[in-house]
C-alpha cells in the first residue's frame, strides 16, 4: 500500500546556519563545520574546518542536504556530529521511517524537487519547500525492508571503495619503494656497510621489499617455499651501490631517460556530446567520464591525462573507451603502462600549466622531463605485482558497477510498488 505525505510527515528536516567567520578556523580546533558540497566525497564528508561555536547540527547517520548553488540536491551521509553552515540541510527519518530509505524516496523525486529552488543564478531551497515537499511512500513497515536491501547495497558498494582505496595505496607505495626511495638498493648498502655478507645485504632487501623481519621470513620460508624463493628472486634483482647522475644518486646500472623515451602522449578526438550515440563505452574529459558512446576510440586500456581544463589528472581505464580533445591517452613505448601510470603521479603535472587563459599541458614539455629507469627485469616484475592489484581493484569496480545498476532497476519498482518487498524477498535474498 502506497500513500502521499509531506516530506516533513517521514523526515526531520534541519537548515544549516553559518556560524560567524570569526568563529571558524582550520586547525582542527572544535566541531568539523561543512558549508556545502565541496566537502562532499563518495559517502562521507571530509571537512576542512572547524567551529566551536556551531548554530545547527546533524547527527551521525543523517543525510546531509546540499540546499543552494549549482549543486543543490547533492547527498552525503553524516558520520559524525557536524556544525552546519547555511548550504547545507540536515536530514533524518522519522515516525519510524529510517534515513537511507528517505534518502532514496528524495533521490527519486530530486529533479521534480528542484523545480522548487528559488534563484536563477544560486538556485535556493527553503526549508518550507523540502518540508512541503509532496511524496508517495509505502507504509513504515515496508519501508524497514526496502531499507535493509538500500543499506547492504551502501555498504557492499562502500566497502569496494575502501578496499579500492587500499590497493590503489599499496601499489603507489610499491612505485615509490622501489623507483623513488629506491629502498631494496639502499637496504643493501647498509648491510655491507656494518661488514653483513652478501647474503646478508640480500636478506635485507627482502626485509626492505616485503616488510618482514628476519624471524618472519625464516618463517616464510618454511610455510611458503615457493613464494619465498620468489621474493628471493626479486630482491637479487636490485644491486648494491648508488651512482651519480644529473638526477642526484640514482642505483647503479640504472639509466636516466626521458619520458619522450618512454611513452607517447596521443591527442584525444573531438566527440561533441549531440553526436554521441547510447552505449556502454565511456568517454573521458579530463575531468574524468563525462558519458558514454557506442564506439570506442582506444580499443584496450590505457590512461587518460588531462590536457585542458584539468590539467594533469591521471585517469586508468581498463576497458576500450573514448578519450576528447582535451586529453591525451598514454601509449607506452619501452616501459610496461603499470609504470607510466605510476612514474606519471610524481610529474607534478598539474602544475605544468603553459595557458593563463586556459589551462593547457604541453606534451612537449611532458617529454623532456627525466626519471631514473631501472633494467627490463625489475619493470616486468614491477608490472605483475601491480596487475594483481589492478585486477583485483577491476573486480571491485566491476562489483559495485553490478550492484549500483541492480539497485537502480530495484528500487524504483520497489518505491513505486510495482515490485512488492516481500513477495521477492526469498528470491532477492538467493541472488
Amino acid at each position: 500500500m502506497r500513500f502521499r505525505v509531506l516530506l516533513s510527515d517521514i523526515a526531520e528536516i534541519i537548515m544549516g546556519q553559518s556560524p560567524k567567520s570569526d568563529d571558524v578556523n582550520n586547525s582542527g580546533d572544535g566541531i568539523p563545520l561543512l558549508n556545502g558540497p565541496t566537502e562532499f566525497s563518495e559517502r562521507y564528508p571530509n571537512p576542512v574546518q572547524f567551529t566551536e561555536n556551531g548554530k545547527k547540527f546533524s547527527e551521525r547517520g543523517d543525510v546531509l542536504f546540499c540546499v543552494r548553488g549549482s549543486t543543490t540536491g547533492r547527498m552525503n551521509y553524516a558520520d559524525r556530529k557536524y556544525a552546519i553552515g547555511r548550504g547545507i540541510g540536515a536530514i533524518r527519518g522519522k515516525n519510524g521511517f529510517p534515513t537511507p530509505y528517505i534518502r532514496a524516496v528524495i533521490e527519486e523525486n530530486l529533479e521534480l524537487l528542484l523545480k522548487s529552488a528559488t534563484g536563477s543564478t544560486f538556485p535556493n531551497l527553503s526549508r518550507d519547500a523540502i518540508s512541503n515537499f509532496e511524496v508517495m511512500t509505502v507504509d513504515k513497515d515496508v519501508a524497514s525492508y526496502i531499507n535493509k536491501l538500500i543499506v547492504a547495497f551502501e555498504d557492499k558498494t562502500y566497502l569496494n571503495h575502501k578496499i579500492n582505496q587500499t590497493l590503489e595505496q599499496m601499489a603507489q607505495a610499491l612505485f615509490k619503494s622501489w623507483f623513488v626511495d629506491f629502498e631494496p638498493v639502499k637496504a643493501k648498502i647498509a648491510a655491507l656497510q656494518a661488514g653483513g655478507s652478501q647474503e646478508e645485504a640480500l636478506l635485507a632487501a627482502m626485509t626492505a621489499i616485503s616488510g618482514k623481519d628476519s624471524t618472519a621470513l625464516a618463517e616464510f620460508a618454511v610455510e611458503q617455499p615457493e613464494k619465498y624463493a620468489e621474493l628471493k628472486a626479486t630482491a637479487a634483482l636490485f644491486p648494491a651501490a648508488m651512482q651519480e647522475s644529473e638526477l642526484g644518486e640514482i642505483p647503479v646500472g640504472w639509466e636516466i631517460q626521458r619520458i619522450g623515451d618512454l611513452l607517447e602522449l596521443v591527442y584525444g578526438k573531438a566527440l561533441k556530446s549531440t553526436n554521441r550515440r547510447e552505449g556502454t563505452i565511456p568517454v573521458y574529459g579530463s575531468g574524468g567520464i563525462i558519458g558514454f558512446h557506442n564506439e570506442p576510440l582506444v580499443s584496450h586500456g590505457s590512461i587518460i591525462v588531462g590536457r585542458k581544463g584539468t590539467v594533469g589528472s591521471l585517469y586508468w581505464e581498463d576497458n576500450p573507451f573514448f578519450a576528447i580533445d582535451t586529453t591525451y591517452y598514454v601509449r607506452p613505448l619501452t616501459v610496461p603502462l603499470t609504470y607510466c601510470y605510476y612514474a606519471m603521479q610524481t610529474l607534478r603535472l598539474e602544475n605544468m600549466n603553459t595557458d593563463a587563459a586556459v589551462p593547457g599541458l604541453n606534451r612537449e614539455n611532458v617529454y623532456r622531463l627525466e626519471l631514473a629507469c631501472p633494467s627490463v627485469c625489475i619493470l616486468e616484475k614491477f608490472d605483475v605485482e601491480v596487475l594483481l592489484l589492478r585486477n583485483a581493484i577491476s573486480v571491485n569496480s566491476n562489483s559495485s558497477k553490478t550492484l549500483i545498476n541492480l539497485r537502480d532497476t530495484l528500487l524504483p519498482k520497489l518505491l513505486s510498488g510495482e515490485l512488492s518487498f516481500v513477495n521477492q524477498s526469498n528470491e532477492l535474498e538467493r541472488n
